[in-house]
């Protein structure tokens, strides 16, 4: 259901989290994240665009949550970066059902929905070590520089 886009949005917007007092390089995040760091700049880019990360250029620049981890859903990441796909008209072109749906589109969307809730229930401070009590999403080398 989440593609490889978003898992990758997913993965950086938690590194960043992680990173919250100077601007991370597009290395190091691709590096701590394991994201194809060419991929990477265009995860990224939509994660700008989306306004939930900022980017500065330049010596020293980088990228950086543009709001606090609590003010971020899982789904605003995966909105910016690839929306689920909510059905709001016959997949089969049937003029008889318009924007009404049959039963099974029916059920298909309200599955959509309910995916689309809980994704909006996390927030990205809630993916974080020190909330889960759990190890990082990725590997975080003490030793890696932030630049």
């Amino acid at each position: 259901m989440v593609t490889q886009t978003a898992e990758y949005a997913l993965r950086a917007a938690v590194w960043l989290a992680q990173q919250p007092m100077l601007p991370a390089s597009s290395a190091s995040i691709a590096q701590a994240t394991q994201i194809p760091r060419r991929y990477l700049h265009h995860v990224l880019q939509a994660l700008v665009h989306a306004g939930l990360v900022c980017s500065y250029p330049g010596p020293g620049g980088g990228y950086q949550l543009a709001r606090a981890p609590e003010a971020i859903t899982i789904l605003d990441i995966i909105n910016a970066v690839s929306p689920l796909p909510r059905i709001r008209q016959c997949p089969l072109g049937l003029t008889g059902h318009g924007t009404h749906l049959c039963p099974l589109h029916r059920a298909l969307d309200q599955a959509i929905a309910l995916v689309e809730r809980a994704f909006r229930s996390v927030r990205l401070a809630d993916l974080l070590p020190k909330k889960t009590g759990a190890s990082a999403l990725c590997n975080r080398d003490k030793s890696l520089s932030l630049r």
